[in-house]
């Protein structure tokens, strides 16, 4: 993930997934608010502009999309328009080709990899992912103030994965100076895949730092109704089956009104990167809604930037290059490859120890490590931070199977029938998690070597969707194979003291790649940016 979060990983059955033709809009794709309850009281939600409906029943999808009778001159029609309309549009990325392409904005620039049309999706998965995104965001952020079971949980992990380690000593220090965090903001994607054999929507993971392509999701969306309402009639698709997607807006809008709170009207708004950022324009888009409908001044940093020019005021504030900082957004800090000396580390403590708004705080980040999702999987768990009976259902209808490696019964299991479990490592983005045979050997590597390394990993039900034929358009070639997806929901939570400001579904992110290739991160060239075609 270069901005974060991502991994496209499991496996898939072979299948054919399609499209149908609707011919009316259905009413219900307005999603109706809904109070979550919990200890504390909350706001209702504003509707999203994103659509999404409550669960309704589904008829059997008719087989329409038949990408065999696509000729060569139709597709490249479509090819053409696409790249056209990415390029007018700013759905680009820099050319590693190019040396400067990640440094200087505006050389070297290519058409992000993206999907020719979109994946068919099914409408009541989409809803229920929708539903739960407010929930998720809510519990997030009750872990993040419950410092022992963040610390206890990780305790193992700390032992084995020094990334990990080195997060929790932040943690550590700032519960010992009693550090609170008033203004809590939260940008989030939980990531899903439907499941071909228990016909359900699994969880893959919750990202609570530099979730990427809040830009390019909605981007995406934009072009594949612009496509279809230009062949739609051709291709029996009705452009209003994308939903609308306005993500870069609304967490653009988020971090708006954190930095309202904060309430320092000369303060800038702080984007962390890393050196060499080829996908700068996903984050240029954030910043440019800051600035032309909020009149909010971003500046970017590294992590080693923020270490030679920062410093912390007695009153809190933190103040970079000479400029107060009110909230700092994280699209680095995520990978151990983003603090190669201690220069980074002092200025992720910098930050930490300031009364910037941070997204996420160490807590937030701590609160989505694989470690603490497989611990929520754990019965009773999810009760320790919620209430309500109905949301901690509807949580653990997406958990698929998690396990520690402390489970011998499962490691049994996992080395008799590798191809059923995924092995992942305390790890974000795309490229880290161990499959199929690799499971095994790693399995009995660590039984030689012994308990402590165990706390590395988790072991994950493999999750096999169903397979789709698609169009994958790199480097404005475009080539047909079979294909899986996996949704992103965003979702954004703004909360100063027991006052929620924001909790709300923030739009979505589909990613496509082959059905071959076991691992999926965009940025990581595994996979390519789509979105969702409801039927």
């Amino acid at each position: 993930m270069v901005g974060g979060c991502s991994s496209l990983s499991y496996s898939s059955s072979s299948s054919t997934f399609i499209a149908t033709t609707t011919t009316t809009l259905s009413s219900s794709l307005n999603l109706i608010p809904r109070r979550f309850l919990f200890r504390s009281p909350l706001n209702p939600r504003k509707p999203s502009p994103l659509r999404c409906a409550r669960s309704l029943t589904m008829e059997s999808p008719k087989p329409i999309l038949d990408f065999e009778k696509f000729d060569d001159g139709f597709v490249q029609k479509l090819v053409y328009d696409a790249l056209v309309w990415s390029s007018l549009h700013g759905l680009v990325v820099g050319d590693k080709t190019y040396q400067k392409s990640g440094t200087v904005p505006g050389v070297g620039m290519m058409h992000a990899p993206i999907a020719l049309l979109p994946t068919p999706f099914p409408e009541s998965y989409w809803n229920q992912a929708c539903e739960v995104a407010p929930i998720f965001n809510e519990l997030v952020d009750r872990i993040s103030l419950d410092g022992k079971f963040i610390q206890d949980s990780l305790s193992r992990t700390k032992k084995a994965d020094v990334f990990t380690s080195r997060l929790l000593d932040i943690h550590s220090k700032m519960l010992e100076s009693n550090k609170r965090e008033d203004i809590r903001l939260g940008l989030h994607r939980s990531d899903y895949m439907l499941d071909e054999e228990t016909k359900s929507l699994l969880q893959i993971e919750m990202n609570t730092i530099s979730c990427s392509f809040p830009g390019f999701g909605r981007l995406v969306s934009e072009l594949h109704q612009s496509l279809l309402r230009s062949y739609g009639d051709h291709l029996g698709l009705d452009s209003k089956r994308v939903p609308i997607n306005a993500s870069s807006i609304q967490f653009a809008d988020a971090m708006a009104k954190a930095w309202l709170e904060y309430n320092n009207p000369r303060a800038v708004v702080m984007v962390v990167v890393q050196p060499d950022e080829r996908n700068m324009y996903d984050q240029h888009w954030l910043s440019s809604v800051l600035r032309e409908k909020h009149n909010i001044v971003t500046i970017r940093k590294t992590l080693a930037e923020v270490e030679n020019e920062g410093r912390v005021q007695e009153d809190g504030t933190l103040v970079v290059g000479g400029q107060a900082v009110s909230v700092v957004y994280y699209r680095s800090g995520y990978t151990p490859r983003d603090y190669p000396s201690e220069s980074e580390w002092n200025a992720r403590l910098l930050i930490e120890q300031s009364s910037a708004v941070k997204c996420p705080s160490i807590a937030y980040h701590l609160a989505g490590t694989k470690k603490i999702q497989q611990e929520l999987a754990k019965p009773g768990v999810l009760e320790r931070f919620m209430d309500n009976k109905d949301d901690i259902a509807k949580l653990r209808k997406c958990f698929a199977g998690l396990w520690s490696l402390d489970d011998q019964e499962i490691i049994k299991k996992a080395i008799e029938k590798p191809e059923l479990f995924v092995m992942k490592p305390q790890r974000e983005g795309g490229g880290n998690n161990i499959y199929g045979d690799d499971v095994r050997e790693n399995l009995l590597r660590l039984q030689k070597e012994g308990e402590e390394e165990n706390a590395a990993y988790i072991l994950m039900q493999r999750i096999f969707p169903k397979v789709s034929n698609v169009f994958l358009l790199r480097e404005g070639v475009y080539h047909k194979d079979q294909a899986i997806s996996e949704l992103g929901v965003y979702g954004a939570y703004l909360r100063n003291k027991e006052r929620v400001i924001i909790n709300e579904q923030s739009g979505y992110l589909m990613r496509t790649k082959v059905s071959s290739s076991d691992e999926g991160g965009v940025a990581a060239g595994y996979a390519v940016l789509d979105s969702i075609y409801l039927n």
